[in-house]
């Protein structure tokens, strides 16, 4: 990914910042200009709470270039509490995740382009701290 591309998604991968469809109530992530739900325009701005449920797993062994050095991970199908599903990694795991599993977004390091280049940071997902 390139500088401007990073920067112009920066609030989706940092804050998980998506849109509620001012018709239907559907709420949208990523953002786009079209509700998928209604067809209406889409363009309230909503932020998402980032927490969820683990729909769908599995185990990335042969990662794709620039996460080489993360592989093996978990990758997850995760159903957002207001209804969305996002692909993400899950982390900071002590076993195998479970269907159904309460997870938390958090903001992590999801790659450096080289020793020198930029650090891109993004949402990875969690099991909810059990005290919250």
């Amino acid at each position: 990914m390139h500088v401007s591309q990073n920067w112009r998604i920066k609030t989706q991968r940092y804050a998980l910042t998506g849109e509620k469809c001012p018709s239907c109530g559907a709420f949208i992530f990523p953002p786009r200009d079209v509700c998928p739900d209604c067809a209406a325009e889409a363009k309230t701005v909503f932020q998402l709470s980032g927490k969820g449920e683990v729909y769908s797993w599995t185990v990335v062994q042969d990662a794709p270039e620039g996460f080489e050095e993360q592989a093996p991970y978990v990758l997850a199908m995760i159903k957002l509490d207001e209804g969305p599903m996002v692909t993400a990694q899950l982390t900071d795991l002590d076993s195998a995740p479970e269907m159904g599993m309460r997870v938390e977004m958090v903001t992590r390091r999801l790659r450096s382009e080289g020793s020198e280049g930029m650090i891109l940071y993004g949402y990875k997902f969690r099991p909810i701290l059990t005290n919250q």
